[in-house]
């Protein structure tokens, strides 16, 4: 048996030392946490249309700290805590579940 190497996503939990925060615009989050911030809603033309959105919300939101975290831009971090609308939980659970690259990265944990 090998252990599943991916960064593990919580929802909602309190955030520990090794832990970096996802947290929605407009979510009121600690000043002391490692916070990257994320919006659920779709940018671009129509809600996803396929020029403007190859991924979703949550996918991009998860790409994006995976790279700050590989570039050092945020620090290194053992697992993810988000804190999110439920239109935003919605998006990290989709792209856990539908984007090849997240559930590459990461699963929920």
């Amino acid at each position: 048996m090998s252990a599943d190497s991916r960064i593990p996503v919580v929802f909602g939990q309190q955030p520990g030392a090794q832990d970096v925060v996802l947290a929605e615009e407009g979510v009121a989050v600690a000043p002391a946490l490692r916070v990257r911030r994320f919006t659920a809603a779709l940018p671009g033309h129509l809600a996803g249309c396929a020029c403007c959105v190859p991924r979703g919300a949550g996918g991009e939101a998860l790409a994006k700290l995976f790279r700050d975290r590989a570039t050092g831009a945020v620090p290194y971090f053992s697992r993810v805590v988000v804190l999110a609308s439920p239109a935003g939980r919605a998006a990290i659970r989709a792209a856990l579940e539908d984007d090849a690259l997240a559930r590459a990265r990461y699963r929920l944990g």
